[in-house]
């Protein structure tokens, strides 16, 4: 299914659906709750050509715990389930999903990995709500 999610920039929340905007109809762009948004736009192309959003779309893929992959979620990825004893994982990266070259990867360097690559991968937040994630792995 393709879907998509806008981060409204005034007001610091997401909006989700927003492919199926429609004429400021209420019920059809949803918060992450599931509550109905409010929204002034007339339609999706509206989000897409508007600074005050950033419009990401869905991977089509769930993480571990069947939560849905965005772009500009930050994920870990790991080869294993953490060994009961010492914690080891195996290799493992945490980056934000990004959209580039027809597909969807983790990172955005000269290293990076497709988002199916590594065999678990969990939402552990997004860019704009969770940038430091990004600056503790470092």
């Amino acid at each position: 299914m393709i879907k998509f999610r806008a981060w409204d920039k005034e007001n610091e929340i997401y909006l989700y659906n927003v492919q199926c905007a429609y004429d400021t109809l209420s019920g059809f762009v949803k918060f992450d709750d599931g509550e109905d948004a409010g929204y002034d736009e007339s339609c999706f192309g509206d989000f897409l050509d508007n600074k005050r959003y950033d419009t990401e779309q869905f991977t089509g893929l769930t993480d571990m715990n069947g939560k849905d992959i965005y772009e500009g979620d930050i994920v870990h990825g790991y080869e294993q389930e953490p060994d009961r004893d010492d914690g080891y994982i195996g290799s493992s990266m945490t980056d934000v999903v990004n959209f580039k070259y027809g597909a969807f990867w983790i990172g955005d360097s000269w290293y990076k990995v497709m988002v199916m690559t590594p065999p678990i991968v969990e939402v552990i937040g997004n860019v704009h709500e969770n940038a430091e994630l990004l600056e503790e792995d470092k």
